[in-house]
């Protein structure tokens, strides 16, 4: 397998996503009732052998990937292999969560006139328009309130009034979403790139033919990719100059979910750049332009959608839901029980605030990176991949796929340095943590470690770059053929003339 071509690593990744799609077909997150007959449970024998199937082939996905990055592929090639690698997934029911199913409940509640910002997909009728999507939603989401922003629930509301709720065409039309969403990343990716010099066959490597992004962004359609996408398109505007239309953009994209308010502070650092005037002026500019633009937009996209202002209000009730990715609530956790032990006080007071403190922490670590940005020490993009990836790693609910939200900005911005193989060894490794059918079993953590393990040495001993990318801190054969070059100063030198007295 290692001594196969790009093309046959693109093949290879083909087979590694369609045995992903069999084994989701019969062990995915099939629906509780599907009125067309395609998606249904045929029994734990089968469902066993088809998550093994859907293991194996992800298996050979990620393989494929780690080997294709050290082509010298081109970023046609790479768009070529993208497609191939995306085609099976297109038409699958939901793989690696049932969060689909929140967001065609959600929008069917719209349609239907509930207030998503008070209740959850349980309001629905299980007879009524949404009732089958309803039945599928993990029990932590239905009495939840949606956490999403009026455009994705507008997008979800056309859904569910276009299919009626109809589970198989509604999810299809959800993944459509979902594809338009990683096209825009693509042309994102490309343009970011090419504005820091850097490869775009590389960015798209990273950034969207990575099996992190396929299996949950197509896969299991979730929202993020709409949310990375229109926050990078924005982006792209404003360091092209065009800062009120990017602003605009980011401000859909926090109507998808908040993080992307992110990108505003460093849009506010092109635009501080790029200003005239007096210090005061530039930096008012800086601060305060691109969020009333993105404020006015929000505001515009909530009264036409009219869900109401409730969003504002629920934007914390993830952190409810404890996920083991998440470091702060891991450690709050543990203080919690310790000081219910020894002080036999309640515990969720202990973790809410060690949660607050892990927020609070990241906070400061984006406005230090603004201010590098602001002194020219990196660039205003990098920073921005930096500060999403603090932000998740101290957030108090952290799924795989968030880590998404940084790497995509980072993969455009960094040619290859210790972040990137980090990034590289994450995105392998935390594939394995989740079941297709979406859960977190003990094992998928187990997985998942040895991933990280196997993956480390793997690029220690050969980090994953293409032929010609020189690392660096290391020498190649150019180095040596330059210290073989007389030094300039050996070189004989002519006398200047003097000038005259």
């Amino acid at each position: 397998m290692w001594a196969l071509s790009a093309v046959g690593h693109r093949r290879l990744g083909a087979v590694g996503s369609l045995a992903i799609v069999v084994g989701g077909w019969f062990a995915g997150k099939l629906p509780v009732h599907d009125p067309w007959g395609l998606w249904t449970d045929h029994g734990s024998t089968v469902k066993a052998a088809a998550a093994v199937l859907a293991y194996v082939g992800l298996t050979v996905l990620v393989l494929a990937w780690w080997q294709y990055g050290k082509s010298a592929s081109t970023a046609r090639d790479t768009l070529v292999t993208l497609a191939w690698w995306t085609a099976p997934f297109l038409l699958a029911p939901p793989l690696y969560s049932a969060d689909v199913y929140s967001y065609i409940a959600q929008g069917s509640m719209v349609v239907e006139g509930h207030d998503v910002y008070t209740v959850g997909p349980s309001a629905l009728d299980p007879g009524g328009i949404g009732g089958d999507a309803a039945a599928g939603v993990g029990n932590h989401w239905r009495d939840t309130p949606a956490p999403y922003g009026p455009l994705f629930l507008l997008i979800s509301a056309a859904v569910a009034w276009t299919t009626g709720g109809t589970i198989v065409p509604a999810v299809l039309a959800m993944r459509l979403v979902a594809l338009l969403s990683l096209v825009l990343i693509v042309w994102a990716l490309r343009r970011l790139a090419r504005e820091h010099g850097h490869s775009e066959s590389r960015a798209l490597w990273l950034g969207a033919l990575n099996p992190l992004l396929l299996i949950h962004v197509l896969g299991g359609v979730h929202n993020d990719g709409l949310m990375i996408g229109l926050m990078l398109a924005g982006f792209v505007l404003a360091l092209r100059g065009k800062w009120i239309a990017g602003s605009a953009l980011v401000g859909l994209a926090i109507m998808v979910k908040s993080p992307a308010a992110v990108s505003l502070l460093f849009i506010g650092v092109l635009v501080y750049a790029s200003a005239a005037g007096p210090q005061w002026r530039r930096w008012a500019k800086g601060l305060f332009a691109p969020g009333l633009i993105a404020c006015a937009v929000a505001g515009g996209a909530t009264l036409i959608s009219g869900t109401g202002f409730g969003w504002l209000h629920t934007q914390g009730v993830a952190a409810n839901i404890h996920t083991a990715l998440s470091v702060t609530s891991d450690l709050g956790l543990g203080l919690g029980e310790l000081a219910h032990l020894l002080l036999d006080v309640d515990g969720e007071p202990v973790k809410s605030a060690v949660q607050t403190l892990g927020l609070a922490v990241a906070l400061g670590l984006i406005v230090v990176l603004a201010r590098r940005a602001m002194r020219g020490s990196m660039t205003p993009a990098h920073a921005l991949g930096l500060s999403l990836l603090v932000l998740v790693a101290l957030s108090p609910m952290v799924q795989p796929w968030y880590l998404l939200w940084g790497m995509a900005v980072v993969a455009a911005t960094e040619q290859y340095g210790r972040l990137s193989a980090v990034l590289i060894v994450l995105s392998a490794a935390l594939v394995y943590e989740t079941h297709p059918m979406g859960a977190t079993p003990p094992y998928g953590f187990a997985l998942a470690g040895l991933a990280v393990v196997l993956c480390t040495l793997a690029i220690r001993r050969a980090p994953v770059v293409p032929p010609g990318v020189r690392l660096p801190g290391r020498r190649g054969p150019e180095d040596t053929a330059e210290d073989q070059k007389p030094p300039a100063s050996a070189a004989p030198s002519t006398p200047a003339p003097q000038n005259a007295p």
